[in-house]
Order: structure tokens, then sequence, then C-alpha cells
């Protein structure tokens, strides 16, 4: 007889989708980006001009050379700068209640928001947020939080070209807007990994055209939150 396969945390997983779901659904201010591959949703103006300037200069103070668990730097694979910012920090903290409170989420259950920057030719390849339990990493995040369950990531600046979020498995491509919010389960209704959530960011390009007497950045940042199931 054959065993079916145990996936940690599915049912915690399966609990904290419905609740994300149920909330996300009841606010008029989030609408959900169409697609069977995954749950998606955005908001518009998340975060005000204002805000996302302070948190591009954070970023710039923190960004170090991207980590993986599986590959370093040099393989190509992430190749942007990035950083957590400090989650003792009064303004951090208050970003960081605003996306648990849309979400319904505990904030004991967040990890740390975390700074990106790409800059000119920078990207990070086509990948899921969620962990792959099979690898030697796995035991080190289990202890730590478990399996991810959503995660957020808010756009903080325009750049001229390129830079969008490539959900490759959707075919959807999102173009970065300053203070606009992205959120997406993880996992499947039932609570298992969701191959569909495969996501890239695409690089950005330098144009050196000035509009307003401004110019056009080329380069990219965001800041993301991903959260643990909460049980």
């Amino acid at each position: 007889m054959t065993l079916a396969r145990t996936i940690p945390d599915q049912d915690a997983l399966k609990r904290v989708g419905e609740s994300v779901r149920q909330r996300l659904a009841s606010d008029p201010g989030v609408y959900p980006i169409e697609t069977d591959k995954l749950e998606l949703f955005a908001i518009g103006d998340f975060l005000t001009k204002a805000e996302c300037d302070r948190l591009c200069m954070m970023i710039d103070m923190i960004a170090r050379p991207s980590a993986l668990h599986e590959q370093d730097y040099a393989s190509g694979f992430r190749t942007s700068y990035s950083g957590d910012l400090d989650p003792y920090d009064s303004f951090v903290k208050s970003i960081s209640r605003r996306i648990d409170d849309l979400m319904g989420m505990k904030p004991e259950i967040g990890e740390a928001i975390q700074g990106q920057r790409y800059l000119e030719g920078q990207q990070f390849k086509p990948h899921n947020d969620w962990f792959y339990t099979s690898e030697k990493y796995w035991q080190n995040e289990r202890k730590r939080g478990g399996q991810r369950s959503w995660t957020s990531m808010v756009f903080l600046n325009t750049v001229e070209e390129g830079g969008e979020t490539h959900f490759t498995e959707a075919g959807l491509k999102i173009e970065p807007k300053p203070g606009v919010l992205l959120m997406w389960n993880n996992a499947l209704p039932d609570g298992s990994p969701n191959e569909g959530t495969m996501h890239a960011k695409h690089p950005c390009y330098q144009r050196l055209q000035v509009h307003h007497h401004q110019m056009v950045s080329h380069t990219h940042l965001e800041v993301g939150k991903a959260f643990w199931w909460s049980a």
C-alpha cells in the first residue's frame, strides 16, 4: 500500500490561507488579480511617496549582496542587494503593523521586513518563496517558524524600463509602481506548496531621460515581508 506524502504544516497553511483570503475579500480597497495559478491581491497607494522615499534611504544604508540558501552570489541567480530593516525602529514597526493588520496576521509570525535594491541589469531568476522541505536548510527554517504562508511586497520607486515582477507560471508581469502593495498565498487552498507562485524580478535598465527636471531612476527598490504559518 502506498502511503500518502506528508506535507509539513499543511493543515495550518490551509487555515491561515482561508483566514487571510476572507479578510482581503472583505476589504474594498483590495483588488484580486485574476489568474487561476495563484491567489494574488494588490492595493494601490498603500505607502505615500514620503514613506517610500524614507524606506529607500534606509535600504541604501543596509543593502548588501543578497544571499540564498542553495546558491552563492557569484552564481548570478540573485544579483540584487538586500537587508533586513530594524524591527525596533518606530517607522519600520508602523509599516510592518499596517501590513499585519491588513492581512489579519499576528505580528509574531511575520519575518523582518527586508529591503531589496536592484541596480541596472540586476535580477532575481524564477523562484518560489516557500521552502523546499527536501533541502538541508529546511530543518533550521522549521525551527525558526516553519513553512511560509503569505508574502507581501511594496514597490518604492519608478524605473524607466524593466523591473517587473514576473509570475512565470501565471504569465503575469507586474509593473513597479511606487506605493503599490502585492500579496500572495504561497500555498494552494488545501495547504500544499503552490508551484504557480514561481516569480522572477526582471532587470531594470537606464535611460538618461529627464522629466520635469527629475531623473528617472534606473535603480529599483522594494520592501517585502513574508509570514510563517499560524496555528
